[in-house]
């Protein structure tokens, strides 16, 4: 027998964009269940995607410098030859997703919302079948919250199994692979390629562009190009791969000709996808806007009360812009129960929309690379803006960093007759952490002498910025 459960608020997806409505829905009264049927609580972000990802990458990064005091020594330190020993490595970056796991079943208690472990299945609009181990339950719900996220694509003739692998299991090996293929020259592929090859492996990238990372302009990823080559990643770009058969991945390289390439593992990175089948989307009536769910800037889609947030809603499909995206449509549906029961909702709860400024994206590559608003491609040709760079190499924090010597710098795109910033990149170690600075700047509307005008806490990465801006004005202090 179906046990049948009637709810305010149904949330499918556990991810950063599910469990942040869920929580928030909670902080606001509303009756709320929260289904969980993907990678756990945190979804791909939390235990398959950004964390794992960075605890590896940090891990990396301190296997290469301990190699570095090994190799001849560095910043007047030597040291033995290390060792890696991948197994446990995964091991500690799996405690630290326990314990983040931890925390959010924690903090979903206390917001008083109901987690259903499960797989969910669409019959229409507002209900749904959760199979859990102990059996079917139904849930009918006034308002449904979509975030099922996404999940990589995997290529019909590189089929996902053995060693063939996503980055599901690249951030689950139990040792370093001697030689890894990645396929696929974006973000996720350069950064476990760049963390394999500090570990130890020998990399090579089959990437179809003829650069690497085709969304930003060249000299953003210049600098990652020059540390991939300083290190010996080989790089096929222009080139198809083909089928893996017998430890070796065919490819068709820019000119046409057929090559092996020698591979113990090939990571296939060609791009995520939104998790739309499985789960009876199609029985739900909801309008698409191509594999993505169409909204509007509310987060809703064409079927009342039914809101979609995250990857299954389209670009950028990055955690952040799912997290806030659950937090607006958790306000809107409380300002509506709040009416409903003839209680008057603030102003700012009625009009809340998803819409802002900019979504600032971070490839953690070696170097790191942020860009947040509008990029030189998108101004080409206009006259009408300014733009100036200031490189690291000019600060003494990141010189102290040895961050100062691999071609990165801050960028700035402001309007010409207003000085409002329209856009700002950097490349460079450690300019992940710039990324908020550059945001809230973009959020607030700020005009170059906004920046210019704030003092900068000397010794920082982040007087490049200051600097930048200073330049753009026709007076930077260090160059």
């Amino acid at each position: 027998m179906t046990d049948l459960i009637k709810t305010k608020v149904l949330i499918i997806g556990a991810g950063t964009g599910g469990y942040v409505a869920g929580i928030r829905c909670g902080q606001l009264g509303l009756d709320t269940i929260l289904v969980d049927g993907g990678d756990g609580l945190g979804g791909t972000c939390l235990n398959v995607g950004c964390i794992p990802s960075k605890a590896i990458i940090h891990a990396a990064s301190k296997f290469e410098t301990v190699a570095k005091a090994a190799d001849g020594g560095t910043l007047g330190i030597t040291a033995s030859k290390p060792a890696i020993d991948l197994a446990a490595t995964v091991a500690w970056k799996d405690g630290i997703v326990r314990k983040l796991n931890g925390g959010v079943a924690a903090l979903l208690k206390k917001a008083k919302v109901k987690v259903i472990n499960g797989w969910a299945e669409f019959s229409d609009a507002k209900t749904c079948t959760v199979k859990t181990a102990d059996g079917d339950i139904t849930i009918s719900a006034e308002h449904v919250i979509l975030a099922t996220g996404s999940e990589p694509v995997e290529l019909p003739f590189l089929p996902f199994g053995g060693d063939v692998i996503s980055s599901t299991e690249a951030l689950a090996l139990d040792k370093v692979p001697d030689r890894l293929v990645v396929v696929g020259g974006g973000y996720i592929g350069l950064e476990l390629g760049i963390a394999y090859r500090k570990l130890g492996a020998e990399v090579a990238i089959v990437e179809m562009a003829d650069r690497l990372l085709p969304l930003y302009d060249k000299a953003l990823t210049d600098p990652v190009a020059r540390w991939l080559e300083k290190h010996g990643v080989e790089l096929h770009l222009g080139a198809k791969a083909g089928s893996f058969e017998n430890g070796q991945l065919n490819i068709t390289t820019k000119d046409g000709a057929a090559v092996k390439l020698k591979a113990d593992k090939v990571l296939v990175t060609v791009g995520r996808r939104p998790r739309t089948r499985g789960w009876g989307l199609e029985n739900m009536g909801v309008a698409m806007a191509g594999p993505f769910v169409k909204i509007d800037d509310r987060c809703a889609t064409s079927m009342r009360n039914v809101w979609a947030v995250g990857d299954l809603t389209g670009e950028p499909m990055l955690a952040h812009k799912g997290s806030a995206q659950g937090e607006v449509v958790a306000e809107i549906i409380a300002a509506r129960a709040q009416a409903a029961s003839g209680r008057a909702a603030s102003d700012s709860a009625k009009e809340k929309r998803f819409d802002p400024v900019t979504i600032a994206a971070v490839c953690f590559t070696e170097p790191e690379i942020v860009s947040a608003g509008l990029g030189p491609q998108d101004v080409q040709g206009r006259d009408d803006v300014i733009t100036a760079m200031f490189p690291f190499m000019a600060i003494g924090r990141a010189l102290a960093l040895e961050a100062g010597d691999d071609g990165g710098f801050v960028r700035v795109i402001a309007s010409k007759t207003d000085h409002r910033i329209l856009g700002i990149q950097a490349v460079g170690q450690h300019v992940s952490e710039l990324s908020n600075s550059f945001a809230q700047m973009m959020e607030m509307g700020a005009v170059l002498e906004d920046v210019a005008g704030t003092i900068h806490v000397h010794p920082t990465m982040g007087e490049a910025f200051h600097e930048a801006s200073l330049r753009a004005l026709g007076h930077a202090i260090h160059i």
